[in-house]
């Protein structure tokens, strides 16, 4: 079966090997597609593993041969599922992966956020500490986390192991999930499932963990940041489209949320005039948290067990 590799470079710039997927379908790999170059690139391959190029119904239509496609990732809001039913392609992702990537990169973000460690590290590099004349010096004091209450919005895999640090941090936890009913086993004297109206107000740092869909797309604007608290920290490595940027931009500048720390934004790369860029007390990453060396290597490694699984008759991981 003839296979394409799309994005190669999105998952493996080089620091990783092929070798798991090439052992079984021999893919023809380029390093990046846009959008204009991927139907010619498909062409008439059977197998397409893609990262975040759009495919839809003009692509299924356009590239009839297409069978299969591996999405290089958790999320899958990149694919026109009724398309792809409609014309009887199986399509999966990689869900869990990078789960201890994107918790470790979720609570870099708060701690830099409650301990500014990049400020102060500044500070001291620029001379500041040594004209000072004091043996300690602090241009914003700490934050501890203990006894405050984290919100968690999403409780998959990756909801869940931050709550677990959450816990060890000896904060509180509140939990609004679509299905609180599957994770009744993680309540406990500290964590609490909450509804959505409850969630807004209980927290002092959220913590964004959902996926893209219909309902959650600007789940994040002016009418539920009213409800938060003053001053709360927002944190969201789910998707940028999550967040209403504008309204978060204004809320940083009106000192109603505090601060706040993104590895995602709505359009990516990031353009020079998303608000983001210009609002106070604002961190943001390049879509990063997922990328850790081990995380891709499982990815890979996945990716291989799930066309292996597709062109045995038993496919894994399927969400169309």
């Amino acid at each position: 079966m003839k296979a394409v590799i799309l994005e190669g470079n999105a998952v493996n710039p080089g620091d990783l090997s092929w070798e798991p997927v090439q052992k079984i379908c021999d893919p023809v790999i380029y390093e990046g597609t846009t959008e204009s170059e991927k139907i010619e690139r498909i062409g008439d391959a059977e197998i397409v593993f893609i990262n975040k190029l759009i495919m839809d119904e003009e692509v299924f239509s356009r590239c009839p041969n297409i069978r299969y496609v591996g999405i290089s990732a958790t999320g899958y809001n990149v694919i026109d599922l009724e398309a792809a039913r409609r014309h009887g392609i199986t399509v999966t992702n990689v869900p869990a992966y990078s789960t201890e990537s994107v918790t470790q990169h979720t609570w870099a973000l708060i701690l830099e956020i409650m301990n500014r460690v990049a400020m102060h590290d500044q500070f001291v590099k620029s001379g500041g500490w040594s004209d000072s004349g004091s043996f300690t010096r602090w241009l914003q004091p700490i934050v501890e986390l203990n006894g405050r209450t984290l919100g968690i919005y999403g409780f998959g895999n990756i909801g869940r192991r931050v709550a677990e640090v959450a816990l060890a941090f000896g904060m509180e936890v509140c939990v609004c999930t679509k299905h609180p009913d599957r994770y009744t086993e993680y309540a406990s004297e500290h964590l609490r499932f909450v509804t959505a109206e409850e969630f807004w107000p209980a927290a002092d740092v959220i913590s964004l963990h959902c996926p893209l869909t219909p309902e959650t797309t600007h789940l994040i604007n002016a009418e539920t940041i009213a409800k938060m608290k003053d001053g709360a920290v927002l944190i969201n490595v789910s998707r940028g489209q999550v967040v209403e940027e504008q309204a978060l931009a204004d809320a940083l500048r009106s000192g109603k949320i505090a601060a706040a720390g993104v590895d995602v934004v709505s359009q990516e790369p990031i353009r020079k005039e998303n608000p983001l860029l210009t609002a106070p007390n604002m961190i943001i990453t390049s879509h990063l948290a997922w990328s850790g060396v081990k995380a891709r290597s499982r990815l890979v490694e996945i990716i291989a067990e799930n066309v292996k699984g597709y062109l045995e008759g038993h496919p894994q991981n399927v969400i169309s």
